[in-house]
């Protein structure tokens, strides 16, 4: 069979070994280069290694209660099941875990888990080291890899993908198309995204009819370094004791939920922005108790890039804010990674399993990617099978009828896009923004596409529209999609 594998993080890596090791003919498509996504970045690790009192059953209760309720069991199980042959496979590649003194992979903490599950590399390097150890292995296969290959639109002949076209007007053809191309980040002027996460699968989907759901729920990461060079601070900081403060010292976090600074991402976020609003300044992050040398030593990534910009934490709090982070809905697959059309697959940031409802556990990302891909590349031969759980038929959300922007509509620009999704459609919602926001979606128009830029543009366009519509279209407020009431608003 020859596939066609378009994305190089851990999803599209796993998909394109597994397929290959199937005896394929994968040829696999980055934008830029093999290992510059999003994988390379993920500091805090990747959760399924259960240890004495732990379970995938328990894991799998954290999975639903972080996603506020609206995660598929069915997607979960399969996640949670999956951990221990996907980290396995993951130790076979090469990636060097931390361990303890008795050889045991040494577990960590983080927020929404009731037990430490989480396996690290490097500290907090755990991403760099699964990239490094995945794109070393396709390099040695007989896997194509072909870099600086934008992928802008779907071949579909007789209800079934049949290939690809890139941008410079190459058409390839393939029996099975995957596509892992991460999630959307740049939908937004705050962000822990490199620049090239532009939603380009979701966008090749949505063009080509392919069903979407989900994307109104956005994670918003809550401990970023502000200022106009991101950078994330892992949620295992809070998890080895790190705490967060407000501007008089008190630890805020203690009056908005039981597991104070290790609650769901969401309620945290929330939790910063609406501190840091109240009191006209950043939240800070308060590791100072942990001491320098364990700073050091367990999180050496971001204890030189602190001090790099002139901060020791060891001494000092860390002011943050929250920054987009993760995109929970997608493409939505069943569990084998088939989407609603034939030929077609999706794995990893890209797609909609289900496994994270409203809001995405810390540390699944990775164990998503590994355990997903590996299954979509297994049944690409396989006819779909009820066992693999339905692919949901997509309605159209309330939003995609726009209406009228509130004032006039400034020239289209990606800043002007991201301003206005920062704003609007960001870590807390309004109707009247949302309406507003749609509105304005619609009355632009990307330029032509012409240049790498301008596909992404066109991309960023074409999702931002459906993030909107599917933000408006939810008039309750669940997970990270937090909608401001009219009341609220007037006791604001």
């Amino acid at each position: 069979m020859n596939v066609i594998v378009v994305g190089g993080g851990i999803a599209g890596l796993t998909a394109a070994l597994r397929a290959d090791a199937l005896g394929h003919d994968v040829t696999l498509l980055v934008k830029h280069t093999l290992g510059d996504g999003c994988t390379a970045h993920a500091q805090g690790g990747i959760a399924g290694v259960y240890g004495p009192g732990d379970s995938p059953a328990l894991h799998a209760l954290d999975t639903l209660q972080a996603g506020d309720g609206h995660g598929d069991a069915f997607a979960i199980t399969a996640l949670v099941d999956g951990a221990e042959a996907a980290i396995d496979e993951l130790i076979d590649a090469g990636v060097p875990f931390d361990r303890l003194a008795d050889g045991a992979i040494a577990r960590g903490l983080e927020a929404a888990h009731s037990r430490p599950r989480i396996a690290h590399a490097g500290g907090d390097a755990t991403g760099a080291a699964i990239s490094a150890a995945l794109t070393a292995r396709v390099r040695a296969s007989s896997v194509d890899v072909r870099e600086g290959a934008l992928v802008t639109g779907l071949v579909v002949q007789g209800g079934r993908a049949r290939g690809i076209r890139t941008s410079c007007g190459e058409e390839m053809p393939a029996d099975a198309v995957v596509l892992a191309t991460g999630g959307a980040g740049q939908l937004y002027t705050h962000t822990t995204n490199p620049a090239g996460t532009t939603g380009d699968g979701i966008a090749l989907a949505l063009r080509a009819g392919v069903a979407v759901a989900d994307l109104e729920f956005v994670q918003f990461h809550p401990t970023v370094l502000p200022g106009d060079e991101p950078f994330l601070v892992s949620e295992a900081v809070r998890g080895a004791g790190a705490v967060l403060r407000d501007a008089a010292g008190r630890r805020f976090m203690l009056d908005e939920h039981p597991d104070a600074d290790l609650a769901p991402r969401d309620v945290v976020a929330r939790a910063v922005a609406r501190r840091a609003a109240e009191q006209a300044a950043p939240v800070v992050l308060d590791a100072t108790a942990l001491g320098a040398s364990m700073l050091a030593e367990h999180f050496p990534t971001i204890d030189a890039e602190l001090r790099r910009r002139g901060i020791d934490w060891s001494r000092q709090p860390v002011p943050v804010t929250p920054a987009a982070h993760y995109l929970m809905g997608g493409v939505v697959t069943d569990v084998d990674g088939r989407t609603s059309l034939p030929g077609l697959w999706a794995v990893g940031e890209t797609a909609r399993t289900g496994v994270h409802g409203a809001n995405r556990l810390a540390s699944n990302s990775l164990l998503e990617g590994a355990v997903f891909a590996a299954r979509a590349a297994g049944s690409l031969t396989r006819p779909a099978s009820p066992s693999a759980g339905p692919v949901a038929p997509h309605h159209p959300a309330r939003g995609d009828a726009p209406g009228r922007a509130s004032t006039d509509v400034e020239p289209f620009s990606r800043a002007a896009l991201q301003r206005l999704m920062w704003e609007q459609v960001g870590l807390i919602r309004t109707e009247e923004g949302l309406r507003d926001a749609v509105a304005r979606l619609h009355a632009w128009n990307a330029p032509p596409a012409s240049t790498p830029e301008s596909h992404e543009d066109a991309n960023l366009l074409t999702v931002a529209r459906a993030v909107a519509s599917a933000a408006l279209a939810r008039t309750d407020s669940l997970g990270a999609h937090f909608l401001l009431s009219p009341a609220l608003i007037g006791a604001a």
